[in-house]
């Protein structure tokens, strides 16, 4: 017993505890798969057992090992190298330490994933208790391989093996969870597997590597580990202290392909350096529809609803071939029926009716007009679904403070704002895509899908009144501009060149919209300096 005056000798125990432990976590993995096939009452005695009678299995290899690896006598010759009994050992399990750790070590660095699949199955007791030992005698090899090249003692490899077994059997599931929640304890351990297993290799060759050595590597490496461990820790605990809310946004943000805002030291210490931006975790069409939605409940009824210079109404005064002429112009299913001006609605009618009617009576018979449903501008998007959902795919009629009528919302408008635009079959596209970063934008598209169309941010104001972008571009002129008239935005990321192309009386009818990187834009503009 004197190798309990050896402080090497206890470094050795240490280290031999901490890899059998880390060799066994698969093993454990596996049983509770087979101790789940057993009733739950069950299922911890047959787990207690089989670790019981695997550690006795793994104590007997060992003496077995420790007995084989002190054949010296040279078998036969090759040249200069004699192996013996105890050299052809060191080599196999050297071997096998480094394919068993380079295979672990893809498994993990690759990410495959072992899933059991099939229908529970309740199997026999002592079933499941013979496949549990059969199985840790087959997941023995590596760790008795292990302990053999870590120690020179037997004592000291049998205390190893009943510590790390009896702390399996006590911890197996918080172990089975620290190891699970840190990987690169693991990999550090599949490190110690290879550097062994080449000890070994060398070893039966007649290269002996001292034991400090590998104790030094080991015990500098788990240090590492630990501050590396420390460092997660307390950077974890640190961002915990952030509010929830801002945690939780800048995730969306980042999911949506959105840099967080970053604060102005932190910005002013990276020193303007290009920095590889993660790739988003949807794509453009689905960012867009996540963005939509985000920012549903923010957005004026205004940027959603069809203006009132759009509008298609009905006037009940007018005859009937105007009126069959009218609904057969426009491709929609419910008409607004007033009389003389659109602020006096008499009702709601669908055209199915309205063509009926105008065939058997030749008028519209006022009596089948649906109640109109007005809503004030000044509604929320989330109240105007759910009066949406009351109606039975009914329009909906905006009004302002004085009572006048100033569009009508469907439930395509909703759609449209999550999802984009879906032209009627008369209309035309609101963007038109033209060569690359060149579009051809319609006065009236909505502010928050030519934000998405340009891949920008910036556009929309929720202080002003404006939701089109008509509205936009007057804001920034300040007058009714003329066609060739031209303004710039600049976004963190491009610029972008806004030309006014055509006008419709007092309102700006398309726009011709062009986008530079920042970098062909400041070429550009010191070429015209």
């Amino acid at each position: 017993m004197e190798w309990l005056l050896d402080p090497a000798a206890w470094v050795g125990l240490l280290t031999l505890v901490i890899l059998e432990i880390v060799l066994g976590i698969d093993n454990l993995i596996f049983i509770a798969i087979l101790a789940d096939k057993l009733p739950p009452k069950q299922r911890d005695r047959a787990r207690i057992l089989g670790l019981s009678l695997a550690l006795l299995m793994r104590l007997v290899l060992l003496s077995v090992m420790s007995w084989l690896v002190t054949l010296t006598t040279p078998l036969f010759s090759i040249g200069p190298f004699s192996p013996s009994g105890r050299d052809l050992i060191l080599m196999a399990g050297g071997f096998f330490l480094l394919f068993k750790g380079t295979m672990e070590l893809h498994e993990r660095l690759e990410g495959v994933q072992h899933a059991s699949h099939g229908p529970r199955v309740y199997a026999s007791f002592w079933v499941i208790v013979t496949q549990i030992v059969v199985l840790d005698a087959v997941f023995s090899l590596d760790s008795v391989i292990t302990a053999v090249g870590m120690v020179d003692h037997l004592a000291i490899m049998m205390i190893a093996v009943a510590i790390a077994i009896g702390i399996m059997l006590l911890a197996s599931k918080p172990l089975t969870r620290f190891v699970n929640a840190h990987p690169t304890v693991v990999v550090l351990c599949l490190g110690f597997l290879l550097m062994i297993g080449f000890s070994l290799v060398a070893e039966s060759f007649g290269f002996k590597v001292p034991k400090g050595y590998l104790y030094a590597a080991i015990g500098f490496s788990v240090l590492i580990e630990a501050l590396n461990q420390l460092a997660r820790r307390n950077l974890l605990k640190l961002d915990a202290r952030r509010p929830m809310r801002e945690r939780t946004a800048e995730g969306v943000l980042r999911m949506l392909g959105k840099r967080p805002p970053v604060p102005a030291d932190e910005e002013a210490e990276a020193g303007g350096a290009d920095q590889a931006e993660q790739a988003p975790a949807f794509g453009v069409e689905e960012r867009n529809m996540v963005s939509g939605v985000l920012t549903l409940a923010e957005r004026s009824i205004r940027s959603i609803m069809t203006p009132r210079t759009d509008l298609t109404w009905i006037d009940i005064d007018d005859d009937a071939d105007t009126i069959r002429a009218q609904i057969t112009a426009a491709p929609h299913s419910f008409f607004p029926v007033c009389r003389g001006t659109l602020d006096e609605v008499l009702g709601i009618a669908r055209a199915k009716d309205l063509v009926g009617d105008l065939i058997t009576e030749g008028r519209v018979r006022r009596e089948r007009l649906r109640e109109p449903i007005i809503v004030h501008e000044s509604i929320g998007i989330l109240r105007l679904m759910d009066i949406l959902k009351r109606a039975r795919g009914q329009l909906v009629l905006v009004a302002d403070e004085f009572g006048a009528i100033e569009g009508l919302v469907t439930p395509i408008d909703v759609f449209e704002a999550i999802a984009g635009e879906f032209p009627d079959e008369d209309e035309m596209p609101d963007i038109v895509p033209g060569e690359d970063g060149h579009w051809k934008i319609d006065g009236a598209a909505d502010l928050h899908h030519v934000e998405q169309v340009l891949e920008t941010d910036g556009l929309v104001d929720e202080a002003q009144e404006y939701s089109t972008l008509a509205g936009y571009l007057l804001s920034r002129f300040g007058h009714l501009p003329q066609p060739g008239d031209t303004c710039e935005f600049v976004s963190p990321h491009a610029r972008f060149t806004f030309e006014v192309l055509a006008l419709d009386g007092r309102r700006i009818a398309s726009v011709r919209v062009q986008r530079l990187s920042l970098d062909v834009a400041q070429a550009d503009d010191n070429a015209d300096s």
